[in-house]
């Protein structure tokens, strides 16, 4: 009897030695930048000065610069800051969730997701510091610190201060998880470099790496600690910013659905923000052989999944405003679709819920330009989702004579152009001088990914396998 196996696509095509792998990957590292990142460092620095231009002055001239007004007093800032904390999610559970569930197709993606990570929290650390009117004193207001200012102490009930610790917890565990997965690609640079300075730079960052099985013992378990450590930030940190809403008593926000569907909503925007820097990075780079399709296949899934998660989070508020028999909570979800938002709603509905379904469509979830624009088009609905959260529960007050409408001004614009240029401008250091593709880790998959051992088996693109390539199998 002749059994055929049904596996996957190999994580590692176009039969790579390990030699190929340290080649691929330190290339563009050790080599000369190419036009196309200096276009993309390019157009970064010109949002980022453009931006920061106008951010200088909202500093001086105080965030009336902003739109804001007196019933709608958050809008775009907190948009934008729930936004770049949900981009930052999938790092975290690509890097250590899926490392303890040993999801090998993680290996080629997980490096440049966690510095997403890092880059989007730091992005989202900026509108709350703006938003204090005086960031030079923000130390005082943010933490529990003895002051000049008499017996003023922090509110440690309030889910703002639970923010700070949430988010300055996850940003230092990220960024140390994130760190000590790069050190052992760091030893193999330092190992490689020719000129004096790279090897010194290198060498102080490997932290005296030397590849003994000792030193790679130590460096798993430190691993595992730290993929233990972070998989419960993957549900917190956006639960507690949930918090900010439904800890109040604001129709709209005052709901306990708000932890569960932030974070489905965090998992969805993060895995569109990776798949978008992804294609874009394999392109570049020419990693097609270390981000292959199938990497591309199961992100793809997992928008969907989260997609519907998200999808059915929105069902559920309306059921529960319709459920508490409060008008005002009732007014405020009808509101939403058909009052002066509509607009925001349906393009939310319509981006979130709608366009990840067509992935079900295999042909469709392999088209590299079709997912590359339906991941912007998912974080794109991801902003409207907060957009409508914040401004539709604030605009529409319980008196008619406090109803207004937000108007955007240029500096909310320019403000958020700030961080995308400060995004980009990071992640495009980072993609020039640190390894983009995690070493040490596809070469750990390499043996599954032999194309000696593919050779005789059924993948997930279901292509008949040749009666001669059959291996026969004895039940």
């Amino acid at each position: 009897m002749q059994i055929v196996s049904k596996v996957r696509e190999p994580l590692v095509t176009g039969g790579k030695t390990y030699k190929d792998i340290t080649e691929d990957v330190c290339r563009p590292v050790e080599g000369n930048p190419s036009m196309g990142w200096f276009a993309g460092m390019g157009l970064s620095l010109v949002l980022l000065l453009a931006g920061g231009y106008y951010l200088g002055d909202l500093l001086w001239s105080g965030i009336g610069r902003w739109g804001l007004n007196k019933t709608v007093q958050w809008a775009w800032d907190i948009t934008n800051f729930v936004w770049w904390v949900g981009i930052g999610h999938a790092g975290t559970l690509i890097s250590a969730v899926l490392l303890l569930f040993r999801q090998k197709w993680r290996t080629s993606i997980n490096r440049a997701a966690e510095a997403m990570t890092i880059f989007a929290v730091i992005c989202a650390a900026i509108w709350p510091v703006v938003h204090m009117g005086r960031p030079w004193i923000g130390g005082i207001w943010a933490l529990p610190l003895p002051n000049t200012y008499g017996s003023l102490w922090v509110n440690f009930n309030s889910p703002l201060l639970w923010d700070v610790f949430a988010i300055s917890t996850y940003f230092s565990v990220s960024l140390v998880f994130w760190f000590i997965g790069l050190v052992p690609d760091f030893a193999t640079i330092r190992d490689r470099a020719i000129k004096p300075v790279p090897r010194l730079i290198y060498g102080m960052l490997s932290m005296g790496f030397n590849g003994s099985a000792k030193t790679w013992m130590h460096y798993e378990a430190v691993s595992l600690i730290l993929a233990g450590l972070s998989t419960p930030l993957v549900l917190s940190v956006h639960t507690i910013v949930s918090m900010d809403f439904a800890t109040s008593v604001i129709p709209g926000w005052h709901t306990t659905i708000f932890p569960p569907y932030f974070v489905a909503g965090a998992i969805f925007s993060g895995f569109a923000m990776v798949l978008t820097l992804m294609l874009v990075t394999r392109k570049l780079y020419k990693l097609e052989d270390y981000i292959t399709m199938e990497h591309i296949e199961m992100m793809s899934l997992v928008v969907t999944i989260t997609g519907s998660v998200v999808g059915i989070a929105y069902i559920t508020e309306f059921v529960i405003a319709w459920y508490s028999g409060v008008e005002y909570e009732q007014y405020a979800f009808v509101n939403r679709m058909t009052g002066q938002y509509w607009w925001a709603y349906w393009s939310m509905m319509a981006c979130n819920v709608i366009s990840p379904q067509v992935f079900y469509v295999k042909k469709l979830r392999t088209n590299i330009p079709f997912i590359f624009f339906i991941s912007i088009v998912v974080n794109i609905g991801m902003w409207f989702e907060r957009f409508v959260i914040i401004v539709t529960s604030l605009h529409r007050d319980y008196l008619p004579s406090s109803w207004l409408y937000f108007h955007p001004t240029i500096y909310d614009v320019m403000c958020y152009v700030f961080t995308f240029g400060l995004f980009f401008t990071l992640f495009l250091a980072f993609a020039k001088y640190f390894p983009v593709v995690n070493m040490a880790e596809v070469k750990s998959v390499l043996k599954d990914s032999d194309s000696k051992v593919y050779k005789s088996r059924r993948t997930i693109s279901n292509e008949v396998v040749p009666e001669a390539d059959r291996v026969p199998v004895d039940l």
